[in-house]
């Protein structure tokens, strides 16, 4: 089975597929301390940034959606990503059947507005081609993406342990009204 990942321009941003010359850029990123420090804790290695890499491949292939780079016009490289997976993480029928949101940027992209754009780009995809409810898990002290994802329409379900810390779990039963 073969899927076309669908490209979206934003004012400032192209969200498009992640091709084999972003893994570089893509493994960069998550090898920051900063960006892992509210979902890992530790800067993922190549190894497992590979893997991660082709699960997002994957997931366009499978499901009809995933995780698109993020380009700001007339940067030479991805600042991030943002999309949609099943991260199948064993917190209850109720989250984990859900397409699951997520968002990520390299700190020299943060305090822009990037976020919102790209969060809200990819939403609208969401509502309009795939539909439905969504959840995401957020690290209670991120309060970036904790204010993104009520702009979003995302409420609190519940607060739990994955992997020895607390998240929250959110879900989206459908756009912001």
């Amino acid at each position: 089975m073969s899927r076309t990942i669908p490209t979206i321009n934003t004012h400032r941003l192209t969200l498009r597929g992640m091709r084999a010359e972003d893994f570089n850029r893509f493994a960069e990123i998550w090898a920051m301390p900063e960006v892992v420090k509210y979902i890992d804790k530790e800067p993922w290695p190549r190894g497992k940034a590979w893997d991660a890499f082709l699960k997002h491949a994957g997931h366009w292939q499978i499901t009809g959606f995933g995780q698109w780079a993020i380009l700001r016009h007339r940067a030479p490289e991805m600042s991030g990503q943002v999309g949609f997976f099943y991260g199948k993480r064993g917190l209850g029928a109720d989250f984990d059947d859900a397409a699951e949101a997520g968002w990520v940027l390299a700190p020299d992209a943060h305090g822009q507005g990037y976020a919102t754009e790209a969060v809200s780009a990819a939403h609208d995809w969401f509502d309009r081609v795939i539909t439905g409810r969504l959840v995401c898990m957020i690290d209670p002290r991120n309060t970036g993406s904790l204010t993104l994802a009520e702009q979003m329409g995302y409420a609190l379900m519940r607060e739990v342990s994955y992997q020895g810390s607390p998240v929250r779990l959110f879900e989206r039963k459908g756009p912001p009204q």
